[in-house]
């Protein structure tokens, strides 16, 4: 069964920490692919600030080109707004029965996964690799950690985010250390974010 890890995201835009970590995981577990399943929009989150959502796939399908077992994802993009993890899980399972998927969440993410859509049934049924965080305030519980489908890996903490990285475009600062090469072009000359 091939096994496939989900990185669910905005990607608005998709940065080098992003590719760092699911580099990591790839490297250190028994996936055979990570698919960046591009939301298009998050229910916790501010639609107001994101890209199109055909933008944000095309960067991330960019940033993703030289990295044989990664892939962009759409599939939320033809699933009811606002995204639930839970639903789209559903639709893969239907979609790829000869599929395995894992979630791979931030710690911040797995201290709120209790607010989630049927959280109970997400953690019974799916493995859920949690990768760690900067700052204490986005440390999860210690309860959920210590459920057998919980993985807390230890891959290297970037300290970038996203909307530091839209805020320093918009104030016409130099942010192409932090973003794949081609993700750096998309952007430069375009009116995004500004």
């Amino acid at each position: 069964m091939k096994k496939i890890g989900l990185f669910f995201g905005s990607f608005n835009p998709i940065h080098i920490g992003h590719l760092i970590l699911a580099n990591y995981i790839l490297e250190n577990s028994d996936m055979d692919e990570l698919w960046f399943v591009v939301s298009p929009q998050n229910p916790f989150k501010d639609k107001k600030s994101l890209l199109k959502d055909h933008n944000r796939l095309d960067m991330v399908q960019l940033a993703v080109k030289h990295y044989p077992n990664m892939r962009a994802s759409n599939v939320e993009f033809s699933l009811p707004i606002p995204s639930y993890t839970i639903d789209t899980l559903t639709y893969l399972h239907e979609k790829y029965p000869e599929y395995s998927f894992s979630l791979i969440m931030g710690e911040d993410n797995l201290k709120n996964l209790h607010k989630w859509k049927n959280s109970d049934v997400l953690i019974k049924n799916h493995h859920i690799i949690v990768y760690p965080r900067v700052f204490e305030g986005e440390k999860a519980d210690s309860d959920y950690l210590q459920h057998e489908n919980i993985s807390l890996i230890k891959a290297p903490v970037i300290e970038l985010s996203a909307t530091e990285i839209r805020n320093m475009i918009k104030d016409g600062k130099n942010v192409r250390p932090m973003l794949p090469p081609e993700v750096f072009e998309y952007l430069d000359g375009s009116s995004f974010y500004k």
